[in-house]
């Protein structure tokens, strides 16, 4: 083997190692950013059932805060457009006429109020219909009965 061939052998072997540890180190810090979100979120939800705006039972609250935080770890707890397709899946029941109508107010148009420590959100949106003017009458002739004749 020539002085050339294992010099570009171990070049070789010298990129394929950098391009190796290259994506390890993205892989990890990608990781890293996901696990540091997942756990500040842990933290945010923690303060809630603590000091109560979380608005469950505490022991509930945490033990839901730390079992979210696990799947988040997991990488089973992201955002999607799942929320949208369920909103949309919950919408094809109602008739045609009122499913446009429907989607639009999952995709937020119209107003919402309430909370769903309350009860619900109540969304409603609305839409002009013009009232169609009614026919116009048909009108029947009406026979001309001459006036009785007088008499003098």
């Amino acid at each position: 083997m020539s002085y050339h061939h294992h010099v570009k052998g171990m070049t070789r072997k010298y990129l394929i190692g950098f391009s190796l540890m290259a994506a390890s180190v993205a892989f990890g810090s990608s990781a890293n950013a996901a696990d540091a979100k997942a756990t500040d979120t842990y933290q945010k939800e923690r303060a809630a059932c603590l000091d109560g705006t979380s608005h469950q039972d505490r022991a509930t609250c945490l033990r839901e805060a730390a079992a979210a935080r696990g799947e988040a770890k997991r990488g089973n707890l992201t955002e999607s457009s799942s929320y949208d397709n369920n909103a949309a899946q919950r919408c094809s029941v109602l008739p045609p006429a009122d499913r446009d109508d429907c989607i639009r107010r999952v995709q937020g148009a119209g107003t919402a109020s309430g909370s769903v420590e309350s009860g619900g959100i109540y969304r409603e949106t609305r839409t002009t219909v013009p009232v169609e003017p009614p026919p116009a009458p048909a009108y029947e002739p009406v026979p001309v009965v001459p006036p009785p004749a007088q008499r003098y």
